[in-house]
């Protein structure tokens, strides 16, 4: 099942791949890539979900992987466990397919805390440097 939560997002079509952020809560989809944006919203049904989003270019740069901006995808795939795997087609760009990978990003443990206080700084104990002929 596709969970809310941040993904880190690969794609490709014939013309080209990138790498992206998309974030899913509550039947909604959106993120960015490097020169594109990203929303829409999606439906799950168990391992199966399908998505609209509608992709706006938000800096200058190059080509998008379907050579076209301003466009409005359609995805379906599936998500059995934290890694998701789609295809999807833009309505202005017919024939070329896009593929992709969605990875559920997984929060990482704390830093741990120190075990006491820290130790005042002591100049003295800090390494010389050696001395320079001139």
């Amino acid at each position: 099942m596709l969970r809310d939560g941040s993904y880190a997002a690969w794609f490709k079509t014939p013309l080209g791949e990138g790498t992206g952020i998309a974030h899913v809560a509550d039947g909604k989809i959106w993120g960015r890539d490097s020169i594109m944006s990203y929303s829409g919203s999606c439906e799950t049904n168990g391992d199966h979900f399908t998505a609209i989003v509608t992709l706006k270019r938000h800096s200058a740069g190059h080509a998008t992987v379907f050579g076209a901006d301003d466009l409005t995808l359609r995805l379906e795939g599936t998500c059995p466990d934290k890694i998701a795997t789609y295809t999807g087609t833009a309505d202005q760009v017919p024939g070329v397919v896009l593929q992709g990978t969605l990875i559920l990003s997984q929060q990482q443990p704390g830093t741990p805390e120190a075990g006491g206080p820290i130790p005042p700084l002591d100049p003295g104990r800090l390494p010389k440097l050696p001395k320079r002929s001139r």
